[in-house]
């Protein structure tokens, strides 16, 4: 299986400085400040990248447990909101939140639950925040 890449810098001090990180396909850059991470200025954040890459994982991971399941998916989308929050002396990502719609034919809402609840814990991006970051889930069927 391959490794995946990305780089980041920063310069200056935490408040007044500034950052920028990429990929290593080159699809995903951005730059980033304390502005952008702790408070509602412009710009990206480490927050937003992981959002991203939960709400990918567990959209591709749902797609095949239903598959798995016999009732492949016309589509999933899912939103992810990742909090981060000032715990003690420092910060903590502490939860995500996905938000999840399905349109999968002949596909029940009992079965799709337990596959949606399943899917949250078996992600492998899931796998990596499980245990450090509550994982919240929305998931529900559209017609």
């Amino acid at each position: 299986m391959p490794t995946r890449k990305a780089h980041a810098s920063w310069e200056g001090g935490l408040k007044s400085g500034k950052g920028e990180f990429g990929g290593e396909s080159g699809s995903i850059s951005g730059r980033y400040s304390f502005g952008s991470r702790f408070e509602d200025a412009g710009g990206t954040n480490p927050e937003e990248l992981l959002a991203a890459a939960e709400a990918a994982c567990y959209s591709m991971a749902l797609s095949l447990a239903l598959e798995n399941e016999g009732s492949a998916p016309e589509r999933v989308h899912t939103d992810a909101a990742c909090s981060i929050e000032k715990v003690g002396d420092g910060f903590k990502i502490t939860r995500m939140r996905l938000t999840v719609r399905a349109r999968v034919p002949g596909m029940d809402e009992e079965t799709f639950q337990r596959l949606a609840e399943a899917t949250k814990e078996g992600c492998p991006v899931s796998g990596a925040l499980i245990g450090n970051v509550d994982i919240e889930l929305d998931a529900s069927l559209e017609q």
